[in-house]
């Protein structure tokens, strides 16, 4: 039996994380088997490479060695991580996957989204989300966000304003060309309203 892997997606400030952890809860509660998982990370190796990834000392990272790091991190917890829980029938609820590497390298980073595509799919191994949901929200909503939980910024957070936008504008496009396995949610609503939509899109899913 094959489980279903869900993924979440956004600008920083977006939400998503809070919409993983009530996902988290609503599957405890309803005894589903799962793992949660997050990108980059989630294994020992993929660990490493997001230190790398996220330390603000590391200003002179050219976008090509940030996208191959991605990359590399992501093959790793592929192999290692989700495809043998989806095997065992499991659920897996990732925090970012290959999306994120086409609208923040592709687009935001001008490296070409189909470019990036061919990376992503050799880094899964053809491997796909059976549901992603991106959540949308302007970059002025999210950086207020952040701004009243007084988030310290990344080095990816730090590439300032344009740089989101750009990569909104990235997610926009990829959810439009994704023949429905991208739902878009309005991350301007509240907490629990959004959850809703959320579980009714995944009824009959999980």
């Amino acid at each position: 039996m094959k489980g279903i892997f869900i993924t979440f997606e956004g600008i920083d400030g977006c939400g998503k994380s809070t919409q993983c952890e009530l996902l988290k809860d609503y599957l405890k509660d309803n005894n589903k088997d799962f793992i949660f998982v997050r990108e980059p990370g989630g294994t020992v190796i993929g660990e490493r490479i997001r230190e790398i990834l996220l330390d603000k000392k590391n200003t002179q990272m050219n976008s090509r060695t940030e996208l191959l790091l991605f990359e590399a991190a992501r093959a790793q917890i592929t192999e290692e991580v989700i495809k043998p829980a989806l095997e065992e029938g499991k659920i897996v609820l990732c925090d970012r996957f290959f999306d994120s590497s086409s609208a923040y390298q592709g687009m935001a980073r001008n490296m070409g989204m189909d470019f990036v595509a061919g990376l992503n799919m050799a880094a899964t191994g053809g491997l796909k989300p059976d549901v992603t949901f991106f959540f949308d929200i302007t970059v002025e909503e999210a950086l207020a966000r952040r701004g009243k939980r007084g988030e310290a910024s990344d080095r990816i957070e730090l590439a300032g304003i344009k740089f989101q936008e750009d990569v909104r504008k990235g997610y926009l496009e990829l959810a439009k060309e994704s023949d429905g396995r991208i739902v878009t949610v309005d991350a301007s609503r509240g907490v629990e309203e959004i959850f809703e939509d959320i579980k009714e899109t995944l009824k009959g899913k999980i």
